[in-house]
């Protein structure tokens, strides 16, 4: 445990958990979507459901999906600069099974028309957890440049994305593999040291058996 898991974030409060977490939460999927986000329905689970609205976070949630940090004085009025940038939403209550009290499940649709779902939890002191993607795990914590790469479960492509980061000079910190079935739909949590360059993006995404890539980094 380091000082910054002691003291907990810079952040406009009141909760670490309830506001900050669902700040961070947004801002992950701001990033993710890669452009304005049209709509947003947001669905919140456990506690963010029960208490959430006297903690803001329902706001902080928005404020997030905007772009915001956690530490901007402009939270609190998120719901009325949505509006300003055209940015639609709705709020709801869900049950999403066995999954952290903090949790939130949204559905964006950009202004291109793309749509990404995502289902995330505040796990305390500002920190979060992205678990699923368009209903593939993914669980990564937004504290280092990641790539979600969705590819086809066959032989080689691993070692074919692996192969590909490593010439460019990226270094892997941790990799997660999951998929759907044998042979089917598979996605590479891949969280790196350094930040990846647009163009290694690009050339990704045109890599056999790669079907879709996404990346957030904690500091685009």
């Amino acid at each position: 445990m380091n000082l910054f898991d002691i003291v907990g974030p810079v952040m406009v409060g009141p909760s670490s958990s309830h506001t900050a977490g669902a700040v961070k939460i947004g801002n992950v999927c701001n990033k993710l979507m890669g452009e304005p986000i049209a709509h947003a329905d947001i669905y919140l689970h456990g506690s963010f459901a029960a208490t959430g609205k006297g903690h803001g976070t329902d706001k902080a949630l928005v404020a997030g999906l905007l772009g915001m940090e956690v530490d901007d004085i402009e939270i609190p009025n998120s719901f009325a600069l949505a509006k300003a940038r055209g940015m639609a939403f709705a709020i709801s209550s869900v049950d999403l099974g066995d999954v952290h009290p903090n949790s939130v499940k949204i559905v964006m649709q950009g202004v291109s028309g793309r749509v990404l779902e995502v289902i995330a939890s505040s796990i305390g002191g500002g920190r979060i957890q992205i678990n699923k993607l368009d209903g593939c795990e993914a669980n990564f914590s937004g504290e280092l440049p990641t790539l979600i790469v969705r590819n086809y479960d066959q032989p080689g492509c691993i070692t074919t994305v692996t192969g590909h980061l490593g010439d460019r000079g990226i270094n892997i910190a941790t990799m997660q593999l999951h998929r759907k079935n044998r042979g089917g739909e598979a996605t590479m949590v891949i969280e790196c040291d350094q930040q990846v360059p647009e163009e290694t993006i690009q050339s990704l995404e045109h890599l056999e058996g790669i079907y879709g890539v996404a990346y957030f980094s904690p500091k685009n």
